[in-house]
């Protein structure tokens, strides 16, 4: 990764990218420092010390929830707005239809989204205010209430225009390295504790040295899984045009044995972060479910989530895979080049055979993805250490970073092809 940074600094376009990305962190890093006034940030500490689901709420946010800070509803609001709409495609046919339509249909329903982001920002601030930290809050006044929604709102979206613009303009996407950027800054919080704890008793040297073999094995791990690919072969029949030969040649597609890449895990930890807000506006006896079956500091609440969470995490491998690997498409532009798999006939059942193919290429790695993250969560759980890098956020950090490494080589290659042509 950081001799591909050091090549990438030596090409100006590529560097302007990666300098317009760290400037984005940076300004989403200092919008999680600046406290909404009005707010007694230590209660809101306390709560999230004393609840799993919003610890690892804070976790996605960057600590700027347990700050109550400009940027606390984080990008939850647009990524769940996304889960949505996605699903919606599928159900309807004239949203499935403006998706396939190319740049102007994809353009409205990114509109959509934003527009569904901005409805469930409203939600969400209303939840945290009004049910989660209504008791820190300096004054219970609808103006005051009011205005803490309404700066929390606008600040969500100021979020969003941030994934918008490193996605854009950037490496990466938007929302991914947003989530990698609020994960890795509690890193060193998460060492200052540990070390702590370490050095007072509560934590035996052993247990950091598992933890570290852990950590280890599950990078190794996802690093594998997001790197795995089965090359199908495709042969491309000779034809002639005029008094030229075309074809001839041979080539593969390239099919990845986790497809999605992080976005399942990022789709799951954003639904099941939701829950919590729901309930604030359902009353005590919503609230005390959501923290007797969703909150992992209880053996049964541990379960539940983990056991939800695996689920999700197959569901949206599946279902990711579905939306961004058309078989369809594929085929047909297969057999409109001359382009066949060696056995298996153009058409109908080149499409067929590619989807039995990516079916049991997404099972094993949704199984694989499910498991890795399985693996650290019980780890730290069962040894008793409170860490932010375990389960999803270290797959999320891991996942990221590759795709991030996948598109600086991608970035250098194209321009390595432009210095080439001039």
């Amino acid at each position: 990764m950081l001799s591909k940074l050091k090549q990438a600094w030596k090409i100006k376009a590529v560097r302007k990218k990666v300098m317009y990305t760290l400037m984005m962190i940076v300004i989403f890093r200092i919008g999680t420092t600046i406290p909404v006034p009005g707010i007694d940030t230590s209660i809101i500490q306390k709560m999230v010390g004393g609840n799993s689901l919003l610890s690892l709420y804070n976790m996605f946010t960057g600590g700027a929830f347990s700050n109550f800070s400009l940027f606390a509803l984080g990008i939850s609001p647009y990524i769940t707005a996304s889960i949505i709409i996605q699903l919606l495609t599928v159900g309807f046919e004239s949203l499935a239809e403006l998706q396939k339509s190319g740049e102007e249909g994809k353009k409205k329903i990114n509109k959509y989204t934003k527009y569904t982001a901005l409805a469930l920002a409203v939600v969400q601030a209303l939840g945290i205010t009004l049910g989660i930290v209504r008791s820190a809050l300096i004054s219970n006044s609808v103006f005051f209430i009011t205005t803490v929604v309404i700066t929390l709102v606008s600040a969500s979206m100021l979020v969003m225009w941030i994934g918008d613009k490193i996605t854009e303009k950037g490496i990466g996407n938007g929302s991914s390295v947003i989530i990698f950027a609020g994960i890795i800054s509690r890193i060193p919080t998460d060492v200052i504790k540990i070390s702590q704890q370490v050095k007072s008793g509560q934590v035996a040297p052993w247990v950091i040295v598992i933890l570290a073999v852990v950590i280890l094995l599950t990078v190794t791990g996802v690093t594998f899984i997001q790197e795995a690919t089965r090359k199908i072969p495709v042969q491309y029949a000779k034809r002639v045009v005029g008094r030229k030969m075309y074809g001839g040649q041979s080539s593969h597609i390239p099919m990845k044995v986790n497809q999605s890449g992080v976005m399942p895990i990022i789709f799951a930890s954003s639904l099941l972060a939701f829950p919590q807000t729901i309930a604030m506006f359902m009353g005590p006896n919503a609230q005390a479910f959501v923290q007797k079956y969703l909150s992992m500091a209880t053996e049964q609440g541990f379960w539940t989530y983990r056991s939800i969470e695996i689920l999700l995490i197959i569901f949206f491998s599946y279902f990711y895979t579905t939306v961004s690997f058309n078989t369809e498409d594929i085929s047909k532009n297969m057999k409109n080049n001359g382009g066949f798999i060696p056995g298996i006939r153009p058409g109908e059942p080149t499409m067929d055979y590619l989807n039995r193919i990516l079916t049991r290429l997404t099972l094993a790695g949704a199984t694989f993805l499910a498991i890795i993250a399985m693996v650290p969560a019980l780890t730290t759980h069962y040894m008793k250490v409170n860490m932010s890098l375990a389960g999803t956020s270290l797959l999320i950090v891991v996942g990221v970073a590759l795709e991030l490494k996948r598109q600086l080589e991608s970035n250098l290659v194209m321009r390595s092809y432009q210095g080439f042509l001039k």
